[in-house]
């Protein structure tokens, strides 16, 4: 194929955009076959950029103590996560005094954004549990969403014209609904009446760069497994003073100056909470697959999943018996995520056949999003399928046809339902040898 007809195919869908570690995965389906694996549920964890997952084979002989070796491996270890951290910053248009912090995840920052803030926060009920429970140590308010973001702008800041927090944190775009909010608009309003704006990125990252001294966003939280780096390393940036000042958020080795019977004197900057041995390769893994989101280009990235995500909302709307979920009449950005509802039936049932017998993996349930699934949806549990780089037009089509034809006929096996879900009642899918 030429580089033109190449380009073209992307731009269409057809091809993955980029070479994923699951590329190519068979898994089996009830009755003994097998078949190429459909990942459809890419906003809980995407898999590894093959590109990532080849630079951590490379540098895990490197593998090393950091910051207090001596040896050549520990200097080189210490050099991967020096550069990771500069890499981050500049990946996120971080400002010059800001801190990166490496974390484990998207909540593991926020909880530690949480523990340093010097007052109240305020929140949207639309947020991802991460970002609502974190803030109730510190007094949080919860300003539930309007019909379109405009009018939730408004409320906003009719709250916080009522009385001052010292925060507000949203998430970027909804992990239900894909919808994409105005962080720069909403950094603006937050300013105006003296608050900070922190922005849960677990989802935005992957999909849309992120300028935090262009957009005003004050701090940006997000997670590795989620951008095609799951090793276990998530990062919190943002301004350094609040962070300076707050309680360590881990109590140990690393965090200090030094350390008395009766106290320590605490460092100060990103080591104060990063306690303990680093996740060397976690951060390695991150910063390469921020490195790989630049390769690709947000013009690609862009254009590849909107062709699939207009793919997938036009096949979802020839199905018969299902709503697809919004929280916003006026939302014109969302990313490749569409959530729907049953007429009638289990989304739990179809998300089990989907997998069993067509290789699919979606997500049933309300995705960790209780306040704001129980306010948009009408029924107790929805079926939520996401893309990515990975993903194709063919992909799209194969979960489209199955899940018409499972609410059209019902699956074709027998399931039970089980504490751990519908199961099929008569399972003949080998597991992989490791399992």
């Amino acid at each position: 194929m030429t580089s033109t007809a190449t380009a073209t195919a992307v731009r269409a869908g057809a091809m993955p955009l980029a070479e994923l570690d699951d590329a190519g995965l068979e898994v089996p389906v009830l009755g003994g076959r097998r078949v190429r694996h459909v990942n459809l549920d890419v906003a809980a964890s995407a898999p590894a950029f093959s590109a990532v997952s080849a630079h951590v084979a490379r540098v895990l002989p490197y593998y090393a103590s950091v910051h207090r070796g001596t040896g050549y491996a520990s200097q080189a270890a210490t050099a991967l996560v020096d550069d990771a951290r500069v890499a981050v910053a500049r990946h996120v248009g971080a400002r010059l005094d800001d801190a990166v912090v490496f974390t484990r995840n998207t909540t593991d920052a926020l909880n530690l954004l949480a523990g340093a803030v010097p007052g109240e926060t305020v929140v949207l009920d639309i947020e991802h549990h991460a970002n609502l429970l974190p803030w109730l140590r510190r007094g949080r308010r919860v300003v539930v969403a309007e019909s379109t973001i405009a009018a939730t702008l408004d409320a906003l800041a009719a709250e916080l014209r009522r009385r001052p927090a010292a925060l507000v944190s949203v998430t970027g775009a909804s992990n239900v609904t894909g919808e994409v909010l105005p962080v720069a608009t909403i950094a603006k309003l937050a300013h105006e009446h003296g608050a900070r704006l922190a922005v849960d990125a677990a989802q935005l990252l992957p999909h849309r760069r992120i300028d935090l001294a262009a957009s005003g966003v004050d701090y940006l939280a997000f997670s590795g497994h989620k951008a095609y780096a799951p090793y276990g390393a998530g990062a919190l940036v943002g301004r350094a003073d609040w962070l300076d000042a707050a309680p360590a958020h881990l109590a140990g080795g690393g965090a200090v100056e030094s350390v008395r019977i009766d106290g320590a004197e605490w460092k100060s900057g990103p080591e104060r909470h990063e306690a303990g041995t680093p996740n060397v390769l976690g951060i390695a893994a991150l910063a390469r697959a921020l490195a790989e989101l630049e390769r690709l280009g947000e013009p690609a990235r862009r254009e590849h999943e909107e062709a699939l995500t207009a793919r997938l909302h036009a096949g979802l709307a020839r199905v018969t018996g299902v709503r697809v979920i919004r929280g916003f009449d006026d939302a014109d950005d969302r990313l490749a995520i569409a959530t729907i509802e049953l007429e009638r039936g289990s989304v739990g049932l179809v998300a089990a056949a989907l997998a069993a017998e067509h290789g699919i993996s979606v997500r049933a349930g309300r995705f960790c999003a209780h306040p704001f699934f129980d306010r948009v949806a009408t029924r107790a549990n929805g079926l939520r399928a996401s893309l990515g780089a990975g993903s194709t037009a063919d992909d799209v089509d194969r979960f489209v046809e199955a899940l018409g034809r499972l609410l059209a006929h019902g699956p074709g096996h027998e399931y039970d339902r089980t504490s751990a879900g519908w199961c099929p009642r008569i399972d003949d899918r080998p597991r992989p040898s490791f399992a």
